[in-house]
């Protein structure tokens, strides 16, 4: 989902062709292009990932149908990712209305519930059809799902979270992003569904480009 489209007659669109093909992922480095699959950053990121080890970022909104349809793909995708790669999810923030949304996935990180509440936040917006957009929809939800609110609310309001969510907009900028779901490669290469013709194919760009850092190609 694009920047500029994020209103709410667009909340019911939905994306297709999500699943990894053998056929796409097979396409060798020379199969994508640069400007056209993906972007190099004019000036890299810097990265926290340690030595030996390659940064791969989500970024997403949990409010965003394309980034729930791109979910179970790339949650499979993690499970099975190399090694040397470290992935980071990042959630976005276009308005200043998105931000409860991204102290909620700060909070449940520094309660270490990441694992086994991200997926159901996704639920609870799209399924459910719950718009968890302000702190106290949110902290009435996560009271719902056994989690001590108190303790939730004063973690979310910390400055811990406070910090990540400016480490979070400020990476938004760097890599200078238009819509999402998208993926920011070790800290040098941005690709997105509208680049590469599907966040299938943008899948498969990535792990072209991981093939290239790892190799010192790139």
């Amino acid at each position: 989902m694009k920047r500029r489209e994020f209103n709410v007659a667009t909340l019911g669109a939905c994306v297709s062709a999500l699943s990894v093909s053998p056929s796409v992922l097979a396409q060798g480095p020379s199969k994508f292009v640069p400007g056209k699959d993906y972007i190099k950053l004019d000036r890299a990121v810097p990265t926290d990932s340690e030595a030996g080890k390659i940064e791969l970022i989500e970024f997403f909104w949990y409010s965003c149908p394309h980034c729930n349809a791109f979910e179970p793909t790339f949650a499979q995708w993690v499970k099975n990712a190399p090694k040397d790669v470290v992935v980071h999810r990042i959630p976005v923030a276009f308005r200043d209305d998105f931000a409860p949304q991204q102290r909620l996935f700060f909070a449940l990180e520094a309660m270490g519930l990441l694992e086994k509440m991200h997926s159901k936040v996704f639920q609870a917006v799209h399924v459910e059809r719950l718009a968890l957009n302000t702190d106290a929809s949110i902290v009435a939800w996560i009271e719902k799902q056994g989690v001590d609110k108190n303790k939730f609310a004063d973690i979310a309001k910390s400055f811990g979270v406070a910090s990540k969510v400016k480490r979070a907009v400020q990476l938004q900028n760097d890599f200078k992003i238009e819509g999402v779901p998208s993926l920011g490669i070790a800290g040098k290469y941005y690709t997105d569904g509208s680049l590469a013709g599907s966040m299938e194919r943008a899948l498969a760009v990535t792990e072209s480009l991981l093939t290239q850092v790892r190799q010192g190609r790139a």
